[in-house]
């Protein structure tokens, strides 16, 4: 019996050994898979019954496209976001391939002395044009007629001596100080109804060279500076809409009434640095809303007129002027609590008044002592 078992299991190990011998005859001859063959048989898909098969790439020529002119960027400049950027770079003169779509153009502190024709043709989207410190002398006639969009134009610390023409209807901010400007026309700002700001300062110019209405077609300008320029009065026909007027470091000599008829929304005079020996009774009056008056470092020889009947000042600087005497009712009415707004700042220091000599009384509408400011006087 246990012959014939030895027996069945000899036979079982060749028949197993028979049919390992067979299935490794069968097989097929072992390949390399590379990372790339995984890839290729995921992308046939699963369950497909087809083995994978690698195809060449098919080479498709590249599309070439015309790039437009608008995308182009200046040599040496910088371009970003519709800003263009070509400051301090020592250029000559404007350069060329300016972006079509730029809205800001920034050429200030080179050596441009000239702004021709058709340096700014086709930017109908500039909102923004920067000049400043250049040594431009002509600016062509059409030169900014192209730019029916901009609304702020930056000419400051060049040599011109007018007023650009053709400046765009669409402006609303002019800064043109530090020039050779001497002459103000009554065309110079025609039909600039968008104004809102207004810098002409550090000119030549003269009470004579600015023409009465110069500043008439200005409906919504709300600030204007004319500071350190050789005019002796306030300029005639200002517009109503002023919100700031600065006329310091000017040789203005005399504030009459009719000069500020018509400010009716003025809230702030600065008239500092000038030779200002007389302000009008009822000069004040025509600024009703005036709430800021600097009339410090001039000539004056008494506080001006009009302040006690005045709602509104809370801020005025006299400092710096030939004032002897103070009165009690120079500031504030007779009465108590009859100011509407309280002073916040009053600066009499630099003046040949005795202090000691002034009543406390004098500034019973100020709202904090610490807002009045005097000092020693010292005789030059």
């Amino acid at each position: 019996m246990l012959l014939y078992v030895q027996a069945s299991i000899s036979n079982m190990k060749s028949a197993c050994l028979s049919l390992l011998l067979v299935s490794v005859c069968w097989a097929l001859p072992f390949r390399q898979s590379g990372f790339m063959d995984f890839m290729i048989e995921d992308e046939q898909g699963s369950g497909s019954p087809m083995p994978p098969t690698r195809r060449p790439p098919v080479q498709t020529p590249p599309v070439l496209t015309e790039e437009p002119e608008g995308s182009f960027c200046p040599f040496r400049c910088q371009c970003h976001l519709r800003v263009v950027q070509c400051s301090d770079l020592g250029l000559k003169n404007v350069p060329e391939k300016i972006p079509l779509d730029s809205t800001l153009l920034d050429l200030q502190n080179n050596k441009i002395s000239e702004i021709r024709e058709n340096d700014f043709k086709g930017l109908k989207g500039l909102q923004t044009l920067i000049l400043v410190n250049n040594k431009i002398t002509i600016i062509h006639a059409k030169a900014l007629s192209s730019l029916i969009n901009l609304e702020r134009l930056y000419l400051s610390k060049n040599l011109l001596k007018d007023v650009p023409a053709n400046i765009p209807k669409s402006l609303q901010e002019l800064r043109i100080h530090e020039n050779q400007i001497t002459k103000i026309k009554k065309s110079s700002f025609a039909g600039m109804a968008n104004v809102i700001v207004m810098e002409l300062g550090s000119n030549p110019l003269s009470s004579s060279g600015v023409d009465n209405g110069a500043f008439a077609d200005l409906k919504r300008v709300s600030y204007i500076r004319i500071a350190d320029t050789n005019i002796t009065s306030i300029p005639k026909g200002l517009p109503s809409s002023l919100f700031e007027l600065h006329l310091d470091g000017n040789k203005i000599t005399k504030v009459t009434a009719d000069s500020l008829k018509g400010l009716k929304n003025l809230s702030k005079l600065g008239l500092s640095h000038n030779e200002i020996s007389v302000v009008e009774n009822g000069s004040l009056a025509n600024v009703p809303h005036l709430r800021e008056l600097h009339l410090d470092s001039n000539m004056l020889t008494s506080v001006p007129a009009g302040l006690p009947e005045h709602k509104y000042i809370q801020v005025i600087y006299l400092h710096s002027n030939k004032i002897a005497a103070v009165g009690t009712e120079d500031f504030c009415p007779p009465g108590y609590n009859t100011k509407k707004a309280m002073y916040s700042g009053i600066s009499l220091f630099s003046n040949p008044v005795p202090y000691w000599e002034v009543q406390p009384i004098t500034f019973r509408c100020v709202f904090d002592r610490s807002a009045i400011q005097l000092g020693n006087y010292r005789k030059k």
